[in-house]
This record gives structure tokens, C-alpha cells and sequence, in this order.
């Protein structure tokens, strides 16, 4: 499981580049979507095991070899974010300089992305989940209905907002955690 998966650039791959390499593909999802998906599936599934191609419900609908490679090195960043021992582990949600009511909108389809990645693998039973897996996964649910009103504070609204990306960020990596642990544990039974 320590495995780390090469990437062929340094740099990360930013979320107007992700959403240009799915334009190119074909999918009409938001880049958060995705990478919520891809998210969600690496917790359930080894990376190996997930085409970045098919994260989706249809696919690419297109063979652009780049764009596809961008998918790939996206896969093996975040897997390797996942494994990192200093949590570093982050969303791919819109750059700061984005309007609130778009940043919101793109961690509510991170959430349901994520959910649906996580449901991808083999079946999740909450009952066997630790307590906090459990209000993690219900927390994320409700926030696919993530929404910003107008009455709010501006500041307020902002602060809310990156305290909601920490708690999806922390909350990704213990769910990651878990269910690679108790994979690790059924591996060694006999």
C-alpha cells in the first residue's frame, strides 16, 4: 500500500487544466466532479485498478492523448497525496479569485463526486465504519446541497467556505485511511 505511483510532471495539475483535459474529452461535468469521483475511488479501490478515462458514468467520449495523460497524472498526484505521510491530501476545487457562489457550487459537486467514487468499489457497509466515517460520509451528503444566499456576510461566507474545504479535506483523508487500513488488515488474515 506505501507504493507511490509516478507522475511525469512536478507540478500539480491546476482545475482550469483539468476542466480544459475533460472539455477535450468530451465529459460535460465539472473538473470538482471529477476529481471528487477519482477521489472517492481511490478510497474504495487501488489506483491500478481505476481508469481515469471511465471515473465517470460514460466516459471520454473522445481519444485526446494529452488530455488523457493530464487524467493519469491527476490519478497517480492524488493517490500519492492520499499516501503522503504529511497529509497533504487537498481537493481540486476553483482558485480564490473565483467568485464564492462557483467555488460553492464546484465543493458540492466535489462531494457528490466523491460519494459516487466511493460507492465505485466493492460495497461500503456504514454499519462496520467507524463512528466518525460515518458522520463524515453523512456530512458530505448534505453537503451536495451546499448553496450561498445573499443576506450573508461576504467575510462570513468565506470563512465558512474554507473551514468546509478543511473539513473535506481532512474528512477525505481519514475515510482514505480507514478503508485502506481495514484492507490492509483483511490482507494479513488468513
Amino acid at each position: 500500500m506505501g507504493e507511490r505511483y509516478n507522475s511525469k510532471m512536478s507540478e500539480s495539475l491546476r482545475y482550469d487544466e483539468l476542466a480544459a483535459a475533460l472539455g477535450r474529452l468530451g465529459y460535460t461535468q465539472e473538473a470538482a466532479e471529477y476529481h471528487g469521483a477519482l477521489c472517492g475511488a481511490l478510497c474504495a479501490r487501488p489506483p491500478q485498478d481505476i481508469d481515469p478515462l471511465q471515473v465517470l458514468e460514460g466516459g471520454a467520449k473522445s481519444d485526446d492523448a494529452a488530455a488523457a495523460g493530464d487524467l493519469l497524472r491527476l490519478r497517480g498526484e492524488s493517490a500519492n497525496a492520499f499516501l503522503g505521510a504529511d497529509l497533504g491530501f487537498t481537493p481540486l476545487l476553483p482558485d480564490d479569485d473565483v467568485e464564492l457562489m462557483h467555488r460553492v457550487r464546484a465543493l458540492s459537486a466535489w462531494c457528490e463526486g466523491f460519494l459516487f467514487g466511493l460507492a465505485s468499489g466493492k460495497a461500503l457497509n456504514l454499519k462496520q465504519c467507524s463512528p466518525e466515517m460515518k458522520e463524515i460520509v453523512r456530512d458530505f451528503t448534505e453537503f451536495t446541497n451546499a448553496g450561498v444566499t445573499e443576506e450573508e456576510d461576504a467575510e462570513l461566507e468565506e470563512t465558512a467556505y474554507a473551514e468546509l474545504v478543511e473539513y473535506i479535506r481532512v474528512g477525505a483523508q481519514l475515510i482514505y485511511m480507514e478503508l485502506h487500513e481495514s484492507a490492509d488488515d483483511t490482507a494479513t488474515v488468513h
